[in-house]
């Protein structure tokens, strides 16, 4: 056992659906000894109790000083984060009807939001006086309502947010992450990092003694 080396590569972000916290739920782990990376994966690192906040954040400190003392003489190589932040999450919370109410909601705000958004900016530019005097200066008279102009901008447009978004109903034009996704990524990790410096500050990390 001694001399052997144990990699672990810990996860920012964690979700457990159990009260019991592995260690293989909170980082990868590799070692050459098939028999010890077993036994180092099924450390029980923590578990939740009633009323205990449902997030906890882990110093890596703290796993290596389990690793070390479940497997004396080995050497931890930690190859991910220095900090991980764990929840223990309900995963029947968000099924049924609520959830269905929610999505209906959400959809709901988006598209009349953003409707209203467009109808906003595009009466603040007035775009319909720049039609009607693009249209005067092409065909030499006044336009007598909606033109070409108008059904080739609204079809254009609705073209541009289906490219810009990268999805057409469920199906992805490319295999690039979507604005939507790169952002929801950014906002992930502004979160996570936000909670964690927080834990920190208050002394609430779990860490070596």
């Amino acid at each position: 056992m001694a001399g052997e080396i144990v990699y672990i590569k810990a996860e920012r972000n964690v979700e457990v659906m159990e009260d019991d916290v592995l260690f293989k739920d909170m980082a990868k782990v590799y070692c050459a000894d098939s028999h010890m990376a077993a036994k180092v994966k099924s450390l029980k690192v923590h578990r939740f109790s009633d009323g205990e906040q449902k997030r906890q954040v882990f110093s890596i400190l703290k796993l290596i000083e389990m690793v070390q003392q479940a497997c004396p003489g080995v050497t931890v190589e930690n190859l991910g984060e220095t900090d991980i932040l764990v929840e223990r999450v309900d995963v029947d919370r968000h099924k049924g009807f609520v959830q269905t109410l929610k999505i209906i909601f959400v959809a709901c705000i988006s598209f009349f939001g953003t409707a209203f958004t467009i109808m906003a900016f595009h009466n603040d530019v007035g775009i319909n006086q720049v039609f009607e005097k693009v249209y005067e200066l092409v065909m030499g008279e006044a336009s007598g309502g909606y033109t070409i102009l108008e059904v080739t901008y609204s079809i254009g447009l609705a073209v541009g947010i289906i490219v810009f978004f990268n999805h057409i109903g469920g199906r992805r034009i490319t295999k690039d992450p979507t604005p939507i996704e790169v952002e929801m990524r950014i906002y992930e990790k502004d979160v996570n990092d936000a909670l964690v410096e927080t834990a920190d500050r208050e002394g609430k990390v779990i860490d070596v003694s």
